[in-house]
């Protein structure tokens, strides 16, 4: 039924017993060891070189000219056949030894291949290193505390420096390539230098000098430097003439690609862009005037329009880099949508403003009319971001010190995410559990143009039956997975990440004028092929959700042999409508937009409208709840109702197999790449129904607990053979170690119910499996089925929220969650009328 909003979500407490979380039996199996025989005719002619050397000069330091060595002072990467969470602590072992970074570069479960990045800060580390190999290669034991490295080594595939080809990646090399095309060698060129990270300032110092004296050699200059210690990141944001940025291209050891100080060479970073097209000049109703309320949802975006009679009463924007003056009026495109979209939602629906206003921080600008709108060029992005953050939160007069959600419709359209988490990304991580704030981020758009399979003409392919054409574009997507993954920092493990979906209000009339460009999926829910895909950092479900981001249409740019299409532009049959700047000196004040970064801002809009609505109800019982609890309960509750369309899920199942029903793991797996968790619902978000009840609590766990939810039974569902189901979506914020791949230091994990089967519901097939679904910091589940249910008189059902062993380290922060469950049974007056009033709560006055 549709939602009613005079019927609140509903209030559960945990309760007051918490008991020792229950330990799974068995173990995982160990991975497969390559043989001892294996190892040693692979490595050994290392380490002997190594010991070689060490015997002749103990310092070791006539290693460092050999950029194929091992030596002092020298990343090193270790690349395993399996992932040991035991080699993190017994790298700890050895005094000195820095674990830099891990990743898991695999491309699906079935081939976790991590790789481990370990500084050697002199002779001493690297001695005992060799040390220990030669012990493990004689079948000796390696004592206590040192499990970790005989594990590393018999899993071990390759052992190698990081080297000046590491340090500048293939499609980090392509941009800079971009940057320097049109250019003289006399020019310059920014780029960001990211060193290896040391944890001591006094040894990261000398790893900066030597960076600046080189940029110096070659006439350069430093721009920004940054260094943020609790996610491990040191960069320098440089200028160089092209000669020198070409040594970097050629790998040359005798430029900065060469210093065994540098991490990562990077292009400047820039911005994620949408389309803000087709200028509407229709009146709009004047608003309501009234007291506006302190801001919760905060947006890093563009400058928006000043005075706009849509936004300018519910904006506070505070300029800290200065933009706005050097920020063209015609392009404050980005900032203006997004607010509009925060604000009021796509205005092609009537829907009431917020009631508080918006804290806006600019971080995006065009200082001239042939560019979009990017990063100011004077600083590096992450600093940026931090700065803004701490802005709001930070000190003894911060400038917007309730907000809970922070909206980031943006991203670096030059790091896609492939197995390596970005600094942003961490950032981010790191933030949300410090500060308490839910990150809304967009997955990114992929507008590059695409083949679609067996199609030659526009005709042919306008023509065709809507099955077999939504078809042939899935394909095509699907090929081209690797240019498509999410746009940093949308890997980020706090965040809710989000997609876009192929809807919008648009009305049937004006959607039928469109004849320039053809629809891909008729009648069909799905994301929207211009969307980036999942997965993302761990593997774990990315994008979360996916929301309304316009009904996208493909153009033919090319018939023939092939035939190309790429997304079209938003436009009055096909987009979203929004706020947007005057256009050629006339009157027109809207525009209309699409693409994941309004999709994003419709979600924090969404977990507005929720915060709205439990402050509403419940006061200061809500309002008094920490920034954490109140942030992680609204991503758990944003996230509650998201579906998989069950029409899309079916196809993706079908066209992209695999094929044997019981490869259902792998099924599920392609269709949460496109998906998420699924396409939500706002109004159901916010409130209830007759038939449908969803309750909420907020509850802390410590290390090794489990805590118990009880959920109140309706016995109305009991007896009768018809559909009903359970659904419950937990949602936390991790504390996150720098420089490891298991930085998600904290797991929760829902446990099913016990009662579950007597309520005559199993498993859903359409969501992601378990294990794909337990590897990010939100997890959700339904039960469903038709079976008549047994329920007892005040039946109540406990949920189990249990906390995992810590995996790095031990924290022993109690760390809240927040917890969304629903019952529903279609058609059956009275579901939530019945728990309302088990709950004791009083029905809200109607509105």
């Amino acid at each position: 039924m549709t939602a009613d909003p005079n019927k609140p979500l509903l209030r559960v407490v945990p309760e007051a017993n918490v008991d020792p979380r229950r330990v799974r039996g068995g173990f995982p199996p160990r991975p497969e060891s390559f043989s001892t025989q294996r190892q040693r005719a692979r490595f050994d002619p290392k380490f002997n070189r190594l010991a070689d050397v060490l015997a002749r000069d103990p310092g070791g330091m006539s290693l460092r000219a050999d950029p194929t060595a091992l030596a002092p002072e020298r990343l090193l990467v270790f690349e395993l056949r399996a992932s040991i969470s035991s080699f993190l602590t017994a790298v700890r072992q050895v005094q000195g030894l820095e674990l830099i970074d891990e990743e898991a570069m695999g491309a699906d479960e079935s081939d976790d291949s991590p790789t481990a990045y370990l500084l050697v800060p002199d002779a001493r580390a690297l001695r005992e290193v060799e040390s220990l190999w030669r012990r493990w290669s004689r079948g000796e034991n390696l004592g206590q505390g040192y499990a970790g490295w005989r594990d590393a080594f018999s899993l071990l595939r390759d052992l190698r420096p990081w080297g000046a080809q590491d340090r500048v990646d293939p499609s980090d090399a392509e941009g800079i390539r971009e940057d320097i095309s049109d250019l003289d060698e006399a020019d310059f060129v920014r780029i960001e230098v990211e060193l290896v990270y040391r944890a001591r300032e006094q040894d990261a110092a000398p790893l900066v000098e030597e960076l600046e004296g080189r940029v110096a050699q070659c006439q350069g200059r430093v721009i920004s430097r940054s260094r943020i210690e609790s996610i491990g990141y040191q960069a320098l944001l440089v200028e160089l003439p092209v000669s020198e940025i070409r040594r970097i291209l050629d790998y040359s050891l005798e430029g900065i690609a060469g210093l065994d100080s540098v991490m990562h060479i990077r292009p400047q970073s820039v911005a994620t862009s949408i389309d803000v097209e087709e200028p509407d000049i229709s009146r709009y109703a004047q608003e309501e005037e009234g007291q506006l309320g302190a801001p919760i949802v905060a947006l890093l975006d563009g400058v928006p329009i000043a005075g706009h009679a849509l936004l300018d009463r519910h904006l506070v924007v505070d300029d800290i880099f200065n933009l706005e003056p050097i920020s063209l009026v015609s392009n404050r495109k980005h900032g203006t949508a997004m607010a509009s979209l925060v604000v009021h939602g796509d205005r092609n629906k009537v829907q009431h403003p917020l009631r508080r206003r918006v804290h806006v921080v600019p971080v995006i600008c065009s200082q001239n009319a042939t560019d979009g709108e990017t990063f100011p060029a004077g600083w590096l992005l992450v600093d940026m971001i931090y700065s803004a953050v701490r802005s709001m939160r930070d000190g003894d007069n911060p400038s917007a010190a309730e907000v809970i959600v922070v909206n980031i419709s943006l991203g670096n359209r030059r790091q896609m995410f492939h197995g390596r988490i970005s600094a942003w990304a961490r950032l981010l991580d790191r933030l949300s559990f410090e500060y308490g704030i839910l990150f809304v981020v967009s997955a990114g758009n992929v507008v590059d143009d695409f083949v679609v399979p067996g199609f030659m003409t526009g005709t042919q392919f306008e023509d065709s039956e809507p099955t077999g054409r939504a078809e042939a574009v899935m394909i095509a997507v699907n090929n081209l997975m690797a240019q498509r993954r999410i746009i940093s920092p949308a890997e980020s493990v706090n965040a809710i990440t989000v997609g876009s979906s192929n809807e919008d209000f648009v009305s049937d009339e004006r959607r039928r004028v469109a004849r320039t460009s053809v629809d891909p999926y008729v009648g069909l829910l799905m994301a929207n092929p211009s969307s980036a895909l999942g997965p993302g950092f761990g593997l774990s479900v990315k994008p979360d959700v996916l929301m309304p981001g316009s009904r996208e249409r493909l153009m033919v740019i090319q018939s023939g042999a092939e035939l190309r299409v790429v997304p079209g532009h938003a436009n009055h049959s096909s987009g979203l409508k929004v706020a947007s700047t005057p256009s050629g000196g006339g009157e027109s004040q809207e525009s209309y937009t699409n693409g994941t970064s309004a999709a994003a801002a419709l979600v924090s809009r969404t977990c507005h409208l929720i915060h709205d609505a439990l402050s509403d109800v419940y006061g200061a019982e809500f309002t008094a709840l920490s920034h954490r609890s109140r942030a992680v309960l609204l991503k758990a509750l944003v996230a509650h109702n998201a579906r998989w369309p069950v029409d899309a899920a079916e196809i993706i199942r079908r066209v992209l197999g695999p094929q044997d029903a019981r490869q259902h793991v792998k099924q599920k797996d392609n269709v949460r790449r496109f998906l998420g968790y699924g396409v939500i619902d706002a109004d159901s978000a916010v409130a209830c129904a007759e038939d449908r009840a969803t309750f909420w609590a907020v509850g802390e766990v410590r290390q090794d607990q489990m805590v118990h939810v009880p959920i109140p039974i309706p016995a109305l569902i009991g007896g009768v053979a018809q559909p009903h189901s359970v659904s419950a979506t937990v949602a936390w914020f991790t504390p996150t170690v720098p420089g490891s791949k298991t930085y998600r230091s904290v797991r929760l994990r829902l446990i099913e119910p016990e009662e579950i089967g007597g309520l005559g519901l199993k498993a859903s097939s359409n969501q992601p499996d378990t294990n794909q679904g337990n590897r990010g910091t939100l997890f959700s589940r339904r039960w469903e089925g038709a079976r008549a249910a047994a329920v007892s008189e005040n039946m109540d059902v406990r949920l189990h929220i249990q906390r995992e062993p810590d995996q790095v380290g031990v924290n022993d922060d109690a760390i809240p969650f927040g917890l969304a469950v629903t019952i529903e049974m279609p058609g059956a007056i009275g579901i939530y009328e019945q728990v309302r009033q088990r709950l004791g709560i009083e029905p809200r006055v109607p509105v």
